[in-house]
């Protein structure tokens, strides 16, 4: 996990050996921490008022710092020197114990990783040990590192002593997967969520790092790696690293963009400016001369969804160009943008956007992929909308255009033709793949005698969730898709028409088009499947997982159970049925059950 903190001079490295930045510079008390001011406040007033809890968990994305946190957390908890023996946050002065801890060696601070040591028996060991006192500091500390991987089995076997630990041990868990966690584990420690940093503060750690280095570093270049680690300073530290030695002991703007593929930041403006004038060929020269020097097709198009967000957002919230990563290109020419450039248009260029970085990204020619992409962004830039284009219809004169761009020559519009007649509709033809399309052609008049059939409505089919997809694959009898949901679909968004999920690593790569060509059979309407890069919720087979683990540790609880279960030794919990059966949602067995939990039909009754 990564350290998002400002470091403390750390212990100097054996002669000859060189220590990677993410450890020389890893903090090691809490007034090193950047970015996580409201974690240190809700601890430093813990340890004055003496509230200090029993387990802590503590959540973010990786490389925000959360091992490295728990150490500080465990090293303020067994904190002891020649005046201070109590608990504190004040670890201005090296203490006993101290290094020992930080450095992972101390014989009362036991780290686990939890996705090496995942079973029951693990798990049993480590309890059987609670019991006994630390052998030289104040706590025994317990720090399991992705706790979510545990089995529910072990999650079970240590709720007891989570809730009622010895006064003399306490638990610091860590994970990314804050979901995974079931909530009878959450409702036993205090939560912190670990945010990332912010891109200026990283940007001023970094530079700081810099000149402890002695390493002559470009501005441009350190809001390049400040933005590439999207608030993780692990990252950002491990680029660092990596530039400095790529550009022989100097950190050039240039080197670290051949190094990682990025486009330039002032090209990618002029990219947007020719895709929004319409200019086709423009963008394509343009796109081409990047992809030479060796940008990623992939990146090219994500800057430029970056760029269109910050266009956007500076219509809005004009203080955004203050912003110390963007470079003077972005910050400039962002504000004429933002002040030319209607709403629609960049709503409309933000999803073309969306849609084509997922078809790069998985396509065998990204290159060629992505020219597509900026041409279909190019010719969209020269329609009307849908609302404009039905406005013009009403009003008989021709659709406007997106208007023009600062810089970047007006931007060409297509004439709607009128009706002729008021009596003669126009045909209109619609595609909304990628964007708003749109094409009215003038429609010569029916014969008085031809009938007009009154539109089929089809019926309404609700899709609001992953449980009514599933539900419709039970309705069709596809067993196969429905499995392939439940293990692998994180849901994120769905609106009409359009669902946006996460896909889990080992997902087949067709599923998002079996997606969305099942629901359009099912529905009766078009659909769109969009990978999306956010974490999404639990899939369906992980909820069933947390109810059944509930279910089965509810049970465990129940004075009843309980004492059948010690009266009969080797007795097993291996169903759990709640007496409205009919009304309650029934657990779903049709996936791999927790190895913890014996399957119906064991032996043992």
């Amino acid at each position: 996990m990564s350290e998002l903190f400002q470091s403390t001079d750390a212990a100097p490295a054996a002669a000859g050996v060189y220590r990677v930045l993410a450890r020389k510079y890893r903090p090691q008390d809490f007034s090193a921490l950047i970015g996580q001011e409201p974690m240190v406040r809700t601890l430093t007033n813990a340890f004055a008022a003496g509230r200090i809890a029993q387990a802590w968990l503590l959540t973010g994305v990786r490389g925000v710092g959360k091992t490295t946190t728990a150490r500080i957390l465990a090293r303020a908890l067994n904190y002891r020197s020649a005046t201070v023996d109590r608990p504190t946050v004040d670890l201005s002065e090296p203490g006993e114990n101290c290094k020992a801890i930080m450095e992972g060696r101390h014989v009362d601070v036991i780290e686990m990783d939890a996705a090496s040591h995942t079973g029951i028996d693990n798990m049993r060991e480590l309890l059987e040990q609670v019991r006994y006192a630390p052998q030289a500091a104040r706590y025994k500390v317990y720090i399991i590192d992705e706790v979510h991987m545990l089995s529910g089995a072990s999650f079970n076997a240590m709720l007891k002593t989570l809730e009622e630990p010895p006064p003399h041990v306490k638990f610091i868990f860590a994970t990314t997967e804050i979901r995974k966690v079931p909530i009878t584990v959450l409702s036993r420690c205090q939560r912190f969520d670990l945010r990332r940093v912010e891109a200026g503060v990283l940007a001023a750690h970094l530079t700081e790092i810099a000149g402890r280095e002695g390493v002559e570093a470009e501005p441009e270049a350190i809001a390049m790696i400040a933005r590439a680690a999207e608030g993780s300073v692990r990252d950002s530290l491990s680029i660092l690293d990596q530039a400095i030695v790529h550009g022989s002991g100097k950190v050039a703007a240039s080197a670290v963009r051949d190094m990682m593929g990025l486009a330039d930041r002032a090209r990618v403006v002029d990219l947007f400016r020719s895709v929004m004038a319409g200019d086709v060929a423009a963008a394509l020269a343009e796109f081409r001369s990047q992809y030479d020097a060796g940008a990623d097709p992939t990146t090219v198009l994500t800057d430029l969804a970056e760029f269109t967000h910050l266009v956007t957002r500076l219509k809005y919230v004009p203080s955004a160009a203050n912003d110390a990563t963007l470079s003077e290109a972005e910050r400039g020419q962002g504000a004429e943008f933002a002040a030319t450039l209607p709403v629609r248009a960049l709503a409309r260029a933000w999803q073309m956007l969306l849609k084509g970085i997922t078809e790069v990204s998985s396509a065998t020619r990204p290159a060629a992929a992505a020219e597509m992409v900026l041409i279909r962004l190019a010719h969209a830039a020269s329609l009307p909308t849908l609302d404009e284009a039905l406005k013009a219809l009403a009003d008989g004169a021709p659709a406007p255009s997106p208007g023009a761009i600062a810089g970047g020559g007006a931007v060409r519009s297509q004439p709607v033709h009128s009706a002729p007649q008021a009596t003669i509709p126009p045909r209109m033809s619609v595609s909304t793949s990628g964007g708003q399309t749109m094409r009215l052609v003038e429609q010569s008049p029916e014969p008085a005698d031809r009938q007009i059939a009154a539109p089929v409505e089809l019926p309404a089919v609700a899709v609001n969730s992953l449980v009514d997809i599933a539900a419709l694959a039970d309705k069709h009898r596809d067993v196969t898709f429905k499995i392939l949901l439940k293990r692998h679909v994180r849901p994120v968004r769905i609106r009409p028409g359009q669902i946006e999920v996460a896909l889990a690593h080992e997902a087949p790569r067709t599923l998002l088009n079996d997606l969305s060509s099942r629901l359009k059979e099912w529905t009766g309407r078009n659909w769109v499947a969009v990978a999306s890069r956010e974490e999404g919720g639990p899939t369906l087979a992980e909820e069933e997982e947390r109810r059944r683990d509930n279910a089965v540790a509810d049970a465990r609880s129940d004075p009843a159970v309980a004492a059948i279960l010690a009266k009969f030794p080797g007795a097993k919990i291996i169903d759990v049925r709640l007496p409205q059966a009919a009304e309650a949602p029934e657990i779903d067995m049709d996936m791999p059950a927790d190895p913890g939990l014996d399957a119906p039909g064991d032996d043992d009754n």
